[in-house]
């Protein structure tokens, strides 16, 4: 009874949050129109990938990631100036939450910058197709260090491409309503703040994770071993837990584990 009242509450959510969208986004968007559709995954390592189709993923660190598509697109995640070794992006994105997750003076070479907030008030909304992937968000609100809420501060970024929706959850700092669901959709890989404190606390970003379902979680935004072993203590039950010493993976549909697994890249160093 209740997964059928979830499935009834997501179905109702799916179907406004299509009036809420643009409607060239919901038409554009997979992992929207697949929200209640798992993807068919085989068992693999998470080496190299050979076959066509693979996204290259490198953790620099804090909550950097520096994503290539098949076709060569470069993306920086959270991007406050350092996107890692390797050509400028040709996209960044970037939340305001603090100076580490934006710039003010991104380099004018980068040619996409996304903000996750709109300088002009309410929420951001991006919708960017290039080459061979789509870039969207979905707007959270954030706290002030005053302890008052910014609304639409922060954004969850969800990158299509390669047949995958990859999330980042940026500096989240609530809990996602059934509406926040309905606008991410289906989440293949997700990129989760586990500090426990600055954004939102362990109990919370572990629910958030289950309801998300996505087949891979990599964590980000840790400080030091403790936060991240918590983490994977919360969230062995229900995840395989795997470390990596490579902070750089190559994934595909095809690649994505059988059993939803948690993957430290760089050691959790």
């Amino acid at each position: 009874m209740t997964r059928l009242l979830y499935g009834v509450t997501l179905f109702l959510a799916v179907l406004s949050s299509f009036v809420l969208l643009p409607l060239s986004a919901a038409q554009a968007s997979k992992c929207i129109a697949f929200v209640e559709r798992q993807p068919t995954a085989v068992p693999a390592s998470f080496t190299s990938v050979q076959a066509g189709g693979a996204v290259e993923v490198t953790y620099i660190g804090h909550s950097t990631f520096r994503l290539r598509s098949p076709a060569g697109v470069v993306i920086a995640t959270d991007y406050a100036g350092d996107a890692g070794p390797g050509p400028l992006p040709t996209v960044v994105t970037m939340n305001h939450a603090h100076e580490t997750h934006f710039t003010l003076f991104p380099d004018p070479g980068i040619r996409h910058v996304l903000r996750g907030w709109n300088p002009q008030g309410g929420p951001a909304v991006h919708n960017l197709t290039l080459a061979d992937l789509l870039i969207r968000n979905v707007s959270t609100d954030i706290r002030s260090w005053g302890g008052s809420v910014e609304p639409h501060g922060n954004s969850i970024f969800v990158f299509e491409v390669a047949d995958l929706c990859i999330g980042h959850l940026g500096h989240l700092h609530h809990k996602l309503t059934p509406e926040h669901l309905a606008l991410i959709g289906r989440l293949d890989v997700v990129f989760a703040p586990v500090d426990g404190s600055m954004t939102l606390d362990l109990p919370s970003m572990i629910q958030v994770l289950k309801d998300l379902r996505a087949s891979l979680v990599i964590p980000m935004h840790y400080f030091g071993s403790g936060s991240l072993n918590a983490f994977l203590a919360g969230m062995a039950e229900e995840f395989d837990i795997r470390v990596a010493r490579d902070p750089t993976i190559r994934v595909s549909l095809r690649s994505l584990p059988k059993q939803p697994t948690v993957l430290v890249l760089g050691g959790g160093g």
